[in-house]
Parts: structure tokens; C-alpha cells; sequence
């Protein structure tokens, strides 16, 4: 057979491809049953070969329960990589969804008495679309501006133009409206090209005078705010952003973007420190962290061990979010420190006679604020995804676990609806999840206690840190105005997120200090619904009454303070 010919013959073979190895075929084998063959090899096999039998059947074991437990961790990375899908109950098990039980009854679908479309013979009605799909009303544009277009041949109380008809025409309160959306650069430029005229004789030039209102600085308010946006709101590098300005022909290099952001950074100081002290005096205040990196910090100077005992080595940025007297406020810093010395150093400027307050993180200690006293709650969304991960090797009981913590979800969702204050969501969890937290307690010992679930597993590590933590994550239960989790803090290191994902780093200190100024402000007024691009502009064009009233200037007040500025009687010059 010639050589071609071999070659031929070996690219045929059956359940075998070219370059690749076999694929043994998948077994279900329990280990009690190769414990039971070892026991039957033992008349057959010297004890030397039987020791060495035994030994690759424990290796096999051991190598099992590693992969059940890091599992997870494999997954997060996945998630990490190629992006996580939705957490909720009826994605994890859909299975369950569609046996209707996913979302339980509630007092507002009782409310509500709707007849079952399957008893009468009515057809479903539709799903709706989720929130968020479908095109915007003209209501959504709050920003843009206005222009009232009257009839071109009527007005009101004229009589109506149609035939055989007496009656008049009245103005409409809603007017019929159009939206359209133009587009324009991020940062335009006007040439102002004044007029100059010499004389003959003397030589004597006289140049035009400039328009009123054009200012003085070549870069204004509105520049800055808008840089500020991009780049700390957005996530645009300023390398990025100049590329986009120079195609539209208006040069704006990288590092002058930087000197501009740079200086109204030192005008918005003022009220960024005016936030922290507010923030110190919340009355809940959720703190975590991610990582960052800084390029020119020295990581070689000691900065002490963490509490692990472990040197410290890493960069992060910190996330704070504060709750009082009905506003938020979102505070960000990047250092060196972890998220519980920068709530500390937030704290020190705390009234000392308020009582303490809430304090909501996850179960890690450096998000301890050190000696401040803080009535500790910790995330239940963070219990609930240590079994997500696990679910696809305890399905029955991570299933268990979520459905009990939906209820609890879908409770406190009501509670929202109806705008119930701190202490009647209180009374409201109290009466409607109590009970089955107090249940799940009681199943998570059992499986514990009574050996139905192998502690080093994957489960036994979720179940095991929900009960050390259970104090912690049921405050709910006992504390007016303690949430369920973090996430509004998550949320709002998204920002952080963003800028890392799209630039990568800071070149310094000082650029991570106004990078955490920037999205302070842009974030904080975020959560105020107001518009971030005019707040920035109004606390630059009046940076003396912000230095010297700072507390007159925040997202939820500036605007009631330009308006008395306005209609205060003037001094007589």
C-alpha cells in the first residue's frame, strides 16, 4: 500500500478526526460503587496493588468534590469574559417558571380581582413590553428646547371654518407635538473675525469690539461641563475625544481637554467637600470597592497590612452612597485604601451626637469602617449568587434557596409600589417575610447539621456563609429603613467600571482626585433626576457664592438659589 494510500485509510477512521484524541464516553459512576469493587479486588490483587488501587480511587474523589466546589468560580470567570445573563429566578430555573410558580400572588393582585382567562374562555392578554422598549414620548425630552408653533390661519375664539357649522374655536391645553432630533459636535468653536482698520498718516489701529457675552476665556463653563461629562460620565478617553473633534474639524488636543477639566475641577472643590460632610451625616450609607490602577503611585512605600495580615499592594476606587433627609449622595475615591478606611475618613465628619447609622456592604472586613460604631447590614444578593453559581450541581436545593429569597425580593418590591414609610416596610417584612426567612434558617442547619450536604462543597460554602452572616443579612426584619442589598452602590461603581474599561488607568494622583470630583457630582446629581450638564455650567459661572455657600448649591437646591439671586432687589449702583 503506497504511502498516499495509508494517509487515506488513517483520515477514515470512524469517531475520530484528524489532530484529535479520542473522547472517552461519559459514565454516571457513584463512588460507593468503586468503593464496592475495591472491596471484591481485594482476593485477586497483593497488597501493594490493591493500596495503589486504592490511592488513584481517592485521588479520583478528591479531584471530584474540587471540581463540584471551584466550579463556580470557573463560571464567574466565564461570566466575566463573555457577560453574565440575568440572575432571576425564572432564568436559573425555567423549569419552575412555567409550572406558574415564579412569582407568588399578591395582595395586589388581589387588589386587583382580574378573572383567569382560562375560566371564561377569554383569550390571554399580550405580555408587555419590558420597561425601557419601544420609542420615547416627547414628554422623555425634557431637555430640548421648546418652540411654540401657533395656527397659521386661526386663533382663539375665531368661528370654525367648517361648513354649515356656528360654533367657535378654543385653544387646546395639549398641543399636538413633533420631535425631531439634530445632530451637533460634543465641543464647537466660533472664529470671531473683528475688524481692523489702520491709519494712513499715523498708523494708528483700530480694532472692533468683540460681541457682548463671548467671555473672556477662550474654553467656558459649558466646555468644561461638557468634557467633565464625556470623560467621567461617559467613560470617552480625551485621546478618543480629540480624534472626534478633529474629524470635525475643531482641534482640541488630548492634553488641553485635560488642563480644562483640570481647572473647573478647582471651582467645583467647594461643593464636592460640602457632599462629604452631607454624606457623613446619612442616615444609611452603602460602601464597596473596585480595583484601579494609578501609574505614577509608588506601591513600594509600605502602607501596612490589611486585616488578612496580607501586605498591601492594590489600587481601588471606593464607592459610598449616603441616604438622608430624603436625597442621596454618591461619593467616589481611588487610592490605596479600601473601601472601609474611605468610609471612615467619611464618618470622622459626623455629627457626634447622631446615633449611628446603617451601614450596607457584603460579608468582606475591609469594608469595616474601624472604630465607628455602624448597625451592620449585609447584601442578600450576595448569599443569593454564591448559589446561582452552584445550581447546576444541587439544583433541588439552590432552587429552594432562590424561590424563598424571591419572595422576600418580590415583598419589598410591593412595599416600594405602595410608598410605604421606613417603619411600615418594616412592619410590612415583619408580617409577610418573617416567617419564611425563619424557615429558610431552619432548612439551611439542617442540611448542615444533620450531614445532607457535604460542608467543603460548593453548597455547603453558600449555605455555611449565608448562617454566619444571617444576623447581618436579615436587618430587614428588625431595622426600619435597612435594604436588601447593595446594588445601589454597584450601580454607582459602574461609573468607576466604565472610565477603567474605556482608559484603562490614571496617569496620577491628582487625575484620579478629579476624575473622583467629576463623577461625585455627575453621579450624585444622577440620582437627583436633575440635568447634570446645567448644574455643572451654574456652579462655574458663579464660583464666588459657591466657595463662600456651598450648601446653597446642591443638585436638589441650586436651582431655588439662581432664582432668589435673580429676583433679590439690587444693590443702587
Amino acid at each position: 500500500m503506497s504511502k498516499k494510500k495509508k494517509k487515506k485509510s488513517r483520515k477514515q477512521r470512524p469517531g475520530r478526526t484528524r489532530g484529535q484524541r479520542p473522547t472517552p464516553a461519559h459514565r454516571e459512576l457513584p463512588l460507593a460503587d468503586l468503593k464496592a469493587i475495591l472491596e471484591r479486588t481485594k482476593t485477586v490483587l497483593s497488597p501493594d496493588e490493591q493500596q495503589k488501587l486504592e490511592g488513584a480511587v481517592d485521588t479520583l474523589a478528591f479531584l471530584t468534590r474540587e471540581l463540584e466546589a471551584k466550579g463556580a468560580s470557573i463560571k464567574r470567570l466565564r461570566k466575566l469574559i463573555f457577560g453574565a445573563s440575568t440572575e432571576k429566578t425564572s432564568q436559573v430555573f425555567p423549569d419552575a417558571a412555567e409550572g406558574g410558580e415564579d412569582k407568588p400572588e399578591s395582595d395586589a393582585d388581589q387588589d386587583a380581582g382580574e378573572a383567569d382567562p382560562e375560566s371564561d374562555g377569554a383569550e390571554p392578554k399580550p405580555k408587555p413590553k419590558r420597561k425601557g422598549h419601544g420609542r420615547r414620548k416627547a414628554a422623555d425630552y425634557t431637555g430640548a428646547e421648546k418652540v411654540a408653533v401657533p395656527h397659521g390661519t386661526l386663533k382663539h375664539g375665531d368661528p370654525c371654518p367648517v361648513p354649515d357649522c356656528d360654533g367657535r374655536v378654543y385653544h387646546q391645553a395639549d398641543p399636538a407635538v413633533l420631535v425631531r432630533v439634530t445632530g451637533m459636535a460634543p465641543l464647537m468653536a466660533t472664529v470671531y473675525e473683528m475688524e481692523r482698520l489702520r491709519c494712513g498718516l499715523c498708523g494708528t489701529v483700530f480694532t472692533a469690539q468683540a460681541p457682548q457675552g463671548v467671555g473672556t476665556e477662550k474654553y467656558d463653563e459649558t466646555a468644561a461641563a461638557m468634557i467633565g461629562m464625556l470623560k467621567y460620565g461617559c467613560g470617552v478617553p480625551f485621546n478618543r475625544l480629540e480624534r472626534l473633534e478633529d474629524s470635525l474639524g475643531i482641534r482640541m488636543p488630548a492634553s488641553t481637554l485635560w488642563e480644562v477639566a483640570a481647572r473647573a475641577a478647582g471651582l467645583l472643590q467647594p461643593v464636592h467637600d460640602e457632599m462629604i460632610r452631607r454624606a457623613a451625616q446619612g442616615e444609611l450609607l452603602h460602601n464597596d470597592d473596585t480595583t484601579a490602577k494609578i501609574l505614577d503611585l509608588d506601591l513600594t512605600v509600605p502602607m501596612g497590612n490589611d486585616k488578612d495580615g496580607k501586605p498591601r499592594t492594590g489600587v481601588f476606587t471606593t464607592g459610598i452612597v449616603a441616604t438622608g433627609e430624603g436625597h442621596r449622595i454618591a461619593l467616589f475615591f481611588t487610592g490605596r485604601q479600601h473601601a472601609g478606611e474611605n468610609l471612615a475618613d467619611v464618618l470622622a465628619q459626623r455629627a457626634a451626637d447622631l446615633p449611628p447609622p446603617i451601614q450596607m456592604s457584603d460579608g468582606l472586613s475591609r469594608n469595616t469602617p474601624g472604630d465607628f460604631d455602624t448597625v451592620v447590614a449585609h447584601c442578600l444578593a450576595h448569599g443569593r449568587r454564591r448559589f446561582v453559581d452552584v445550581k447546576d450541581n444541587f439544583p433541588d436545593e439552590c432552587q429552594h434557596v432562590l424561590e424563598a429569597l424571591r419572595d422576600v425580593y418580590h415583598n419589598d418590591g410591593l412595599a416600594k409600589q405602595r410608598g410605604l414609610s421606613p417603619e411600615e416596610r418594616l412592619a410590612f417584612h415583619q408580617q409577610h417575610s418573617k416567617t419564611g426567612m425563619d424557615e429558610l434558617e431552619e432548612w439551611l442547619n439542617t442540611q448542615l447539621h444533620e450531614h445532607l450536604v457535604e460542608p467543603n462543597s460548593g453548597l455547603g460554602e453558600a449555605i455555611q456563609y449565608m448562617l454566619d452572616h444571617w444576623d447581618e443579612l436579615t436587618l430587614f426584619l428588625r431595622q426600619p429603613g435597612a435594604p436588601l442589598d447593595n446594588n445601589l452602590c454597584e450601580r454607582a461603581l459602574k461609573k468607576a467600571i466604565l472610565h477603567r474599561k474605556n482608559a484603562y488607568f490614571f496617569k496620577t494622583e491628582n487625575g484620579a482626585r478629579v476624575a473622583d470630583l467629576f463623577m461625585t457630582l455627575i453621579h450624585t446629581s444622577e440620582l437627583e433626576g436633575i440635568n447634570v450638564f446645567d448644574y455643572l455650567v451654574a456652579l462655574q459661572r458663579h464660583p464666588d457664592e459657591v466657595a463662600e455657600h456651598p450648601a446653597d448649591w446642591m443638585p436638589w437646591n441650586y436651582a431655588e438659589t439662581m432664582a432668589d439671586a435673580t429676583t433679590a432687589p439690587q444693590p443702587p449702583s
